[in-house]
């Protein structure tokens, strides 16, 4: 686990005074001062220098970042990329033959698993460790840094691990010492609820910082709603589940924009995309969900259920 610790040049403002050396209500600015503005935590990845944060923790205007490891010694850093949809950045210290976490996988973790989360609390207790269990899997937040700007996070990992202000970025880990999830919330005003990302999301960048210098996101090209019993019965549909392709109610909301990867597979509005790579799309496994876990460039295979009858349509994954 390492610390991050942002600065920036601020204002030095002192009040004036006069000759007599009495203080006149004005103030003036003199020059600026090297200031500590935020900070969090974050892991190292690879010997070579890559560190998973959150997105938030490095994302201040203006702001130099400082990695602080365990030994004391302080790695000026660089931000390599910041996760456009997910609240994750990957950044670099100029450092080789580093100890590193081992990346385990957020698939099949259970309500009830012991935890351990590890991270730098209240910006000034490093390395400060708490267990717990898994309280919720798949759950939907609301997250805010405390200013106006807020971010839906969906999937993350709810805990009773105590997490606090300064324990963003840092590791959640499985009792083998793998890394599951990435700490990223606690609930305010409420104890004891706390929440991480999955660690795969990051797996994902990680990947893709490595191969391409920066992340990426596909996309299909396409408006949908799930499809549901309740749907099926509304719309008098044959099938309970998939992704029904329906345009909105302005002019610039078709079904499938047709400059799109579904457009030019020949996706058609009402077509219903039953599955991807034989993945049944459902509430548990939504299109956009699975699109996500995909690369710019891939090519899926989908099935396509368009007036009675199924097609199979393959679709290149342009990027966002």
């Amino acid at each position: 686990m390492v610390s991050i610790i942002a600065t920036k040049d601020l204002p030095v403002i002192e009040q004036y005074r006069d000759p007599f050396g009495n203080i006149i209500p004005y103030y003036r600015q003199n020059g600026t001062q090297e200031q500590e503005v935020g900070g969090g935590s974050g892991f190292i990845v690879n010997s070579d220098g890559l560190i998973v944060t959150n997105k938030h923790v490095v994302d201040i205007d203006g702001a130099e970042y400082t990695v602080l490891t365990n030994d004391g010694t302080k790695y000026p850093a660089t931000v390599l990329a910041r996760d456009p949809v997910q609240d994750i950045a990957i950044l670099k210290i100029n450092k080789s033959g580093l100890p590193i976490v081992k990346l385990g996988s957020s698939d099949n973790l259970e309500i009830g698993q012991t935890v351990i989360a590890i991270g730098n609390a209240l910006g000034e207790f490093r390395n400060t460790v708490s267990v717990g269990v898994i309280s919720g899997l798949g759950r939907t937040i609301v997250a805010s840094t405390g200013g106006m700007d807020a971010e839906q996070l969906e999937d993350v990992i709810q805990t009773d691990a105590a997490i606090n202000p300064g324990n963003s970025g840092g590791p959640l880990l499985n009792l083998a010492g793998e890394v599951i999830g990435i700490n990223v919330a606690v609930a305010q005003g409420a104890q004891n609820i706390a929440f991480s990302l999955p660690i795969n999301l990051a797996i994902r960048d990680i990947s893709q910082v490595q191969r391409q210098g920066k992340i990426s996101y596909p996309y299909i090209g396409v408006r949908y709603v799930l499809v549901t019993p309740s749907l099926k019965t509304e719309r008098n549909l044959s099938v309970d589940y998939g992704a029904l392709l329906i345009k909105g109610d302005n002019v610039n909301e078709p079904a499938v924009i047709n400059s799109s990867p579904a457009g030019i597979a020949g996706l058609k509005e009402n077509d219903i995309i039953l599955e991807i790579d034989s993945q049944k799309i459902d509430t548990n496994h939504s299109l956009a969900k699975i699109i996500q876990m995909r690369n710019v460039g891939d090519v899926i295979n989908l099935k396509v259920l368009r007036d009675g009858s199924e097609k199979n349509i393959r679709v290149t994954l342009g990027e966002r």
